[in-house]
């Protein structure tokens, strides 16, 4: 194995775990930014295993603001998407060995 792939393989894990570890602490510790950003607890908990970033970042977001998320926030919501995209492609790509 490369050291080029090395690393990717460590950027794909680390971003894989990091965004799942801030949200089983924020459910834990401060439970009031999930259940006053989301009506339930199953998008949340969707949301840890699909798009773990996003999730993060539209609770944070909504956080911030009053009670919603608007404006440039959704910037930073659309960006989270793209890494929860961009981690599962890397990783595909990594799997395949291309």
């Amino acid at each position: 194995m490369s050291k080029g792939r090395a690393a990717g393989w460590v950027l794909a894990v680390s971003s894989l775990f990091w965004p799942r570890l801030f949200i089983l602490l924020f459910w834990i510790f401060d439970d009031q930014l999930f259940s006053d950003a989301f009506d339930s607890w199953v998008v949340p908990f969707l949301g840890l295993f699909l798009l773990p970033w996003t999730t993060l970042a539209y609770a944070t977001m909504w956080g911030l603001s009053s009670d919603r998320v608007s404006g440039a926030e959704w910037v930073v919501v659309a960006i989270a998407l793209l890494l929860d995209v961009w981690t599962y492609a890397g990783i595909r790509r990594l799997w395949s060995g291309s």
